[in-house]
């Protein structure tokens, strides 16, 4: 019961994140979207990881290559592991155009989740699909960008804590631009068409 409180505290500020920071217009084309829509499409700085191989990943865009982003936590009950199933359903929607498409998740819990774990975490769901940890300044300073935050909730257990964060997926285009988010409810329909417009 208190998870699902948990998750409820979650969806309430992340919505109310969305109604500070976006409209639902159209953006700098004609083009209209299922996710909230950003006005205008907003430029997201770049941020640099090392995957678990020891290869650098940077989230700087990719010609032809949009991103879908999400930050969150293995130990996530609910929203994390129900977001990353949605983006293999959507994924496998669009086919050959989904190997395309970098699908990034981001965990704010690095003290737990190693580049290891939580590149783990995302295959599990995928093989393409990407894990990333970094280090607590790149973490929150690529939150900021997002115009989101997290925040780990108290705990007597030094080892079972859970972790506030957004529980909204991003798309950024191949520009490199903020365009859309996908709360949760929205349905990974919607994100499999919105990335197929933008391809």
């Amino acid at each position: 019961m208190m998870e699902h409180t948990t998750w409820r505290a979650r969806q309430a500020v992340g919505l109310r994140l969305f109604a500070a920071l976006v409209s639902v217009t159209a953006c700098d084309t004609t083009r209209q979207l299922h996710g909230v829509m950003i006005d205008p499409p907003r430029a997201v700085a770049s941020f640099d990881f090392t995957l678990p191989s020891g290869a650098p990943f940077r989230t700087a865009p990719e010609r032809g290559r949009p991103m879908v982003l999400f930050f969150g936590y293995t130990h996530c009950p609910d929203i994390c592991p129900t977001t990353l199933a949605d983006w293999k359903r959507a994924k496998q929607k669009l086919g050959k155009d989904g190997e395309r498409v970098r699908f990034v998740f981001v965990t704010v819990d690095a003290d737990r989740d190693t580049p290891a774990v939580a590149d783990a975490y995302a295959k599990q769901f995928d093989p393409a699909f990407i894990g990333v940890s970094g280090d607590s300044a790149t973490t929150a300073r690529m939150l900021k960008e997002f115009g989101t935050t997290a925040a780990r909730e108290s705990s007597a257990d030094a080892k079972n804590y859970s972790v506030s964060h957004s529980a909204s997926a991003f798309l950024v285009d191949a520009k490199g631009r903020l365009i859309a988010m996908y709360p949760p409810g929205l349905g990974w329909d919607a994100l499999a068409a919105d990335i197929g417009t933008i391809l």
